[in-house]
């Protein structure tokens, strides 16, 4: 099991979740972050640290975000050149952003 950065993270990117990840499992481009699943522990740090509650476990994504499981994985794999994030960093607060809970 992994967790997963869904929807409610598009346009925002609020990185708390960043700065509380033991292993460093996150990476971003211009949209928002995406977790890595093969170094993710599933230790629940991240997930109660999202603003806007867009991570879940991966066997508990809502069935209306499930594309974002593969997508996590996707992503990862294209931004292992440039995309890694280890420390928090303003949000992006885009248009579509959530405001946070």
């Amino acid at each position: 099991m992994a967790y997963v950065v869904c929807e409610p993270c598009n346009d925002c990117k609020y990185t708390d979740c960043v700065a509380v990840c033991p292993c460093d499992c996150f990476y971003q481009d211009d949209a928002q972050l995406y977790i890595d699943p093969n170094p993710c522990i599933d230790c629940d740090a991240c997930k109660s640290e999202c603003p806007v509650e867009a991570i879940f476990p991966d066997i508990a994504v809502p069935a209306q975000w499930g594309h974002f499981i593969a997508l996590n994985a996707e992503r990862v794999r294209a931004l292992q050149g440039g995309g890694h994030i280890t420390e928090r960093q303003p949000a992006k607060m885009g248009p579509g952003c959530r405001q946070p809970r």
